[in-house]
C-alpha cells in the first residue's frame, strides 16, 4: 500500500472520529442538553440532526415521555386514628431538563428517592385528615387531586411536572384485618342468632294459629255432624214412626228380617231363646201379612 493511501485512510478516519463527534441525533421522545466541561452550553428540544463542539462538548438525553415510579408500601395513620398501609405509584414528565439535572443528575432514576419522601409526606398529611371510609368511598378522588397537586407542587422545582399519583391497593395491617374479620363474624353470628330466635317465634306461632284454627275447625264439624246426625235421626223416627202407623205388621216383620242381619251376617253369630220363643218364627214359617 503506498504512502498516498495510507495518508487518506488516515484523513478519512480522523474525519469520520471528527464527524462522529460533532453530529448527534436528537429523537421524538427525547429532550438533551448540551454540556461543555460539565457546565451546561445549551438546552435542545427539538428532534432531528444537530451539531456539538467535538470532544470537549457531550450531549445528556432525558425521557420526554411519562415516567412511572412505584413506591414501597407505606403505612399511615388515618384520621380516626386507623392504620392503613397504601400502595401507590407515581406518573410525571420531566419538563426542564436544566432544572432536573441541576436537581438530582443525569439519571431520571435519582428522582426516585425525592419523589418517594414528597409523595409519602403528603400521603401523611392528606390522609390524616380523612377517615377509612373517605379513602374507600367516591370521596377518594377528591383525596388523590389534593395529594397531586401537592406533589406537583414541590416537584416543580425539580423541572418535574406529576401527572398522577394514585393508590392502587390499600389495605388494614394484619392485625387490624384479623380483628375485623373477628367483628364481622361476630356481627354475622348475631344476626344470624337473631334471625334463628325470630323465624322460631314466627314457626311457634304460625303453629300455634293453625292448631287453634284446627280446634275451632273440628269443633264446628262436630257441631255440624251432631246436628245433621240429630236431624237425620229424628228424621228416620219420624219415617218409621209414619211407615208404622201404615202398616204394623208390615214394620214388625221388617224390624225382625233387620235384627237377623245384625245377628248372623258376619257368621258365627249365637242367640239364646227358649223354644216357644216367637223370635224365630220367621225361620220356620212363611211369615203371612195382614190384608189392609
Amino acid at each position: 500500500m503506498s504512502r498516498l493511501s495510507v495518508a487518506v485512510i488516515a484523513i478519512l478516519a480522523v474525519a469520520a472520529v471528527l464527524l462522529s463527534s460533532t453530529l448527534f441525533i436528537v429523537r421524538q421522545t427525547e429532550q438533551v442538553l448540551v454540556l461543555q466541561f460539565g457546565e451546561i452550553v445549551h438546552q435542545i428540544d427539538k428532534p432531528g440532526l444537530h451539531v456539538k463542539a467535538p470532544f470537549i462538548q457531550n450531549v445528556v438525553p432525558f425521557d420526554r415521555r411519562l415516567l412511572l415510579v412505584d413506591l414501597p408500601n407505606e403505612e399511615v395513620i388515618l384520621g380516626d386514628q386507623r392504620r392503613l398501609i397504601v400502595d401507590t405509584f407515581t406518573v410525571f414528565r420531566i419538563t426542564d431538563p436544566l432544572k432536573f439535572y441541576q436537581a438530582v443528575g443525569p439519571l431520571a432514576d435519582n428522582i426516585r428517592g425525592r419523589l418517594n419522601s414528597i409523595v409519602t409526606g403528603s400521603l401523611r398529611r392528606v390522609l390524616g385528615t380523612n377517615t377509612l371510609l373517605d379513602v374507600l368511598s367516591a370521596d377518594r378522588e377528591r383525596i388523590m387531586s389534593t395529594i397531586r397537586t401537592q406533589v406537583n407542587n414541590e416537584m416543580r422545582n425539580f423541572g418535574v411536572n406529576v401527572v398522577d399519583v394514585r393508590i392502587r391497593r390499600a389495605d388494614l395491617p394484619e392485625e387490624n384485618t384479623q380483628a375485623i374479620l373477628a367483628r364481622m363474624q361476630s356481627e354475622r353470628q348475631r344476626v344470624a342468632a337473631q334471625a334463628r330466635a325470630e323465624g322460631a317465634e314466627a314457626s311457634a306461632r304460625i303453629k300455634a294459629d293453625a292448631d287453634r284454627e284446627r280446634t275451632v275447625l273440628l269443633a264446628d264439624a262436630h257441631a255440624t255432624a251432631d246436628k245433621l246426625r240429630g236431624e237425620g235421626e229424628a228424621e228416620a223416627t219420624h219415617t218409621y214412626a209414619q211407615a208404622f202407623g201404615q202398616d204394623p205388621g208390615f214394620f214388625s216383620i221388617w224390624r225382625t228380617l233387620q235384627g237377623y242381619r245384625d245377628i248372623f251376617e258376619r257368621g258365627g253369630g249365637r242367640i239364646v231363646v227358649t223354644p216357644d220363643n216367637d223370635y224365630l218364627k220367621l225361620l220356620q214359617t212363611q211369615p203371612t201379612i195382614p190384608d189392609k
